[in-house]
C-alpha cells in the first residue's frame, strides 16, 4: 500500500513529460518570430527572424511522397547555405547570421520554385 501511494504521484509526474515530445515536432524547425511566408503551387517557402540570424524551410503542400526539395537563404554580402535532397515533408532549416542584413532566400519543390528576393532589409 505504502508502495502504491509513493509510485502514482511519480508516474502522474511523468506523464506530461512523456508528451512534450510530440507537442515540440508539431512546431517548426526554426526558432524566431515568422518574418515571410511565400506561396506556391506545391508549398511553401518560410522565413523566420531572430535577433541575430534568420532561418528558412521549404515545406511541402500535400507532404508524403519522396521528392527533390530545397532551401536556400543567403545574407547580403555573404555565402549562401542551402538544403537540398529527397523529402517527404520539408527542406531545410538552413539559418545565417543577419544582424543588419538583408537576406533572400529561395525554396523549390520539383520543378516548382519561389523566391523573396532581398527581404529584412
Amino acid at each position: 500500500m505504502l508502495v502504491r501511494l509513493l509510485v502514482l504521484p511519480l508516474l502522474a509526474g511523468l506523464v506530461p513529460l512523456l508528451a512534450a515530445p510530440a507537442t515540440a515536432q508539431a512546431a517548426s524547425a526554426c526558432t524566431g518570430r515568422p518574418a515571410k511566408t511565400v506561396g506556391f503551387s506545391t508549398g511553401e517557402l518560410r522565413v523566420y527572424k531572430s535577433r541575430a540570424h534568420v532561418c528558412a524551410v521549404t515545406v511541402a503542400k500535400k507532404p508524403g511522397k519522396r521528392r527533390t526539395m530545397s532551401v536556400t537563404l543567403q545574407p547580403r554580402g555573404g555565402r549562401k547555405v542551402s538544403d537540398k535532397g529527397s523529402y517527404t515533408k520539408m527542406a531545410g532549416p538552413v539559418t545565417v547570421n543577419a544582424l543588419n542584413r538583408c537576406v533572400r532566400a529561395t525554396g523549390a519543390i520539383g520543378k516548382k520554385s519561389v523566391s523573396t528576393g532581398w527581404i529584412l532589409c
